[in-house]
């Protein structure tokens, strides 16, 4: 009997032996299918991550070549402006000069004329025709004279170079003008070089006076 059941448990054992060997190569067979998909799908990602790079890497170079070609262009934009305001300048400056160069000759003829003992009132004259055409000169630039003696004193628009005492002016006003301003547009381009009245003891005298008066009325 011993021996009947050692054989019978033997042959219980082998069926349940069989299955697991089955199982262990199924299990093996899944796993590799598993890897495989794995390995496919890694390989997938890697060729799309490739393709990406390369899409960005041909927007980033045309984006380069734009901004290269936009800089360029903006460059020779700025040469070109700068040399429109260049000869613009020049032929401005140009056409100041050119006005200047008969007045150079009414000069160049008084000083002759001088020379020769010539009639001084016939200088004279000459003088006063080159200022006037001067003044017709800087007229057409725009440029005009700042009026001065009697107007009262403006540090914007005189330069104070002498206080003087007047009993005709009234105080800080404009009595002399040593050099004369001269404007363009709003803008002053010299001050006037002028002198200005001070109070005297007689203003004074005329204020306090006047004083009293606006007192007693009241």
């Amino acid at each position: 009997m011993p021996g009947v059941v050692s054989k019978m448990t033997k042959q219980h054992k082998h069926p349940h032996e069989h299955p697991q060997d089955g199982n262990q190569g199924n299990d093996e067979a899944f796993h590799q299918s598993d890897g495989g998909a794995e390995a496919a799908s890694a390989g997938g990602d890697s060729d799309s991550l490739q393709a990406q790079i390369a899409e960005k890497e041909k927007e980033i170079a045309e984006l380069k070549d734009k901004y290269l070609r936009t800089l360029a262009e903006s460059e020779n934009a700025r040469k070109r402006i700068r040399q429109q305001s260049e000869e613009s300048v020049r032929i401005q400056r140009e056409s100041i000069l050119r006005d200047l160069l008969p007045i150079i000759d009414n000069l160049e003829r008084a000083l002759a004329a001088a020379h020769e003992g010539t009639d001084p009132k016939t200088i004279l004259d000459g003088v006063q025709m080159t200022v006037r055409a001067l003044l017709d000169f800087l007229r057409a630039q725009g440029v005009t004279p700042v009026a001065s003696v009697g107007q009262a004193f403006d540090p914007a628009r005189h330069e104070a170079v002498d206080h003087v005492a007047s009993d005709v002016h009234p105080p800080n006003t404009v009595v002399d003008e040593f050099h004369r301003g001269y404007q363009i547009g709003e803008r002053i381009l010299r001050p006037a070089r002028v002198s200005v009245a001070k109070e005297t003891d007689s203003n004074r005298r005329n204020g306090g006076e006047s004083d009293s008066s606006d007192l007693g009325n009241n």
